[in-house]
């Protein structure tokens, strides 16, 4: 579309009568650098852009510091729960759909049911914990800190059937998931350098 003529008063600036010429020209990029009142519409549109640059930035930023958005899958239920843990101690039940807080002993003095898959070091931690699988099988567990897990069924450690682990998302480190079969089983928690370990076991979302 052409550029319209715009009418400029004694005083430098477009006058009233000409206002809808300017408003055409500048939708259309056609005001030069020679008319006075273009700076203020460009001036706001650039403060505006890097407002929102600078915004931007910062979310970018605050979400890159947290770390928690890497993990494979949302880890927000066990940050909630893990606020909450009650303390439990090796040999406790855990249920599905919450998380305690452990004090774990040395790890040479828990009799697991299988050796750990991984071979804990010495001055190393761990807890045994019981749980019932519910029929729908698949269950995620989710550590506060580093630490080795397996899960005991009919008197063999199950494979994971997944694993995510981030070291930059406060609270927690690590989280597994196991397709298990309905009924009882062991949790087993070993190879932990601190004596105590959250641990949450939630239904996979």
């Amino acid at each position: 579309m052409p550029c319209l003529q715009q009418s400029v008063s004694e005083n430098g600036f477009i006058s009233k009568k000409s206002f809808p010429s300017w408003l055409h020209k500048y939708r259309y990029g056609c005001i030069d650098a020679g008319t006075p009142t273009i700076r203020v519409p460009f001036a706001m549109k650039t403060i505006v852009i890097s407002l929102f640059a600078i915004l931007a930035g910062t979310s970018f930023a605050m979400a890159a510091d947290s770390g928690c958005d890497t993990f494979k899958w949302p880890v927000a239920r066990e940050q909630a729960l893990f606020a909450a843990a009650p303390a439990a101690q090796s040999g406790a039940a855990l249920t599905v759909g919450q998380a305690m807080d452990f004090t774990l002993a040395a790890v040479d003095t828990i009799s697991f049911e299988v050796p750990p898959d991984r071979a804990p070091a010495a001055g190393t931690f761990g807890a045994t914990a019981s749980i019932v699988v519910p029929p729908e099988g698949e269950l995620q567990v989710s550590l506060s800190d580093e630490a080795w897990i397996d899960i005991v069924q009919d008197g063999h450690a199950v494979k994971s059937a997944g694993f995510s682990g981030v070291k930059t998302c406060p609270g927690i480190r690590k989280s597994v998931r196991f397709k298990l079969s309905a009924g009882p089983a062991t949790v087993q928690l070993s190879g932990s350098k601190k004596a105590d370990l959250k641990v949450a076991v939630l239904r996979p979302e």
